[in-house]
């Protein structure tokens, strides 16, 4: 009896197509997951440091003690005859007391915690970290200046000029000083080598 016959079989021929590789949500966002935990990271372990008594009161109490005086400097070439006690900037109209939360501390932490974190070269983080010093400083030491003359000329709007409208510009020039640094100075991101080996092999 004939039967029909039946094609071969190619051994190479699978069942079932092959299906894609998938690639994990670390693989796909590692970089910028681990810029968000290194940030966060960072961030915490320099807040609890500048929490601790005694970095507080031989590291942090003496800066803002030079954040007063540069004040009242500047205050004293603006014609506002200020004198210092302590960290009190005081004229015969105005006194003001720079405290922890004015001294721009908590501002440089966060970025200097975004320029370290991320994925940059040495160098470049740290031409970041000093050039931030010194232009939030700068931004710091015009809000003391601009807050004291608020507090000379227009009392009302102190607590407003302080609280909301400072509180945020500090930290808003501390944000776009770190996306400046980010895009002009870091330099372009390394090649994803998984997307490198898609690409030869496509």
């Amino acid at each position: 009896a004939l039967f029909p016959s039946r094609p071969a079989r190619n051994p190479r021929m699978s069942a079932h197509p092959p299906t894609p590789s998938r690639t994990s949500l670390w693989q796909q966002y590692r970089r910028e997951l681990g810029f968000l935990i290194f940030f966060v990271l960072i961030l915490a372990t320099s807040f609890t440091l500048i929490s601790w008594n005694p970095v507080n009161d031989r590291v942090i109490e003496p800066f803002t003690g030079a954040i007063a005086r540069a004040g009242g400097a500047t205050l004293n070439l603006l014609g506002q005859e200020t004198k210092m006690n302590g960290t009190i900037i005081r004229s015969d109209r105005f006194a003001v007391n720079i405290r922890n939360g004015c001294n721009g501390v908590e501002a440089m932490l966060i970025y200097f915690a975004a320029v370290l974190a991320f994925p940059a070269s040495w160098k470049a983080r740290l031409l970041g970290v000093g050039l931030g010093f010194v232009a939030i400083q700068l931004v710091n030491l015009i809000r003391v200046v601009a807050l004291f003359l608020t507090g000379v000329y227009l009392p009302r709007l102190f607590d407003s000029s302080h609280t909301v409208v400072w509180q945020t510009l500090v930290i808003l020039s501390g944000v776009l000083l770190w996306m400046l640094w980010a895009s002009r100075f870091a330099g372009p991101a390394p090649r994803d080598p998984l997307a490198a080996d898609k690409a030869q092999s496509a």
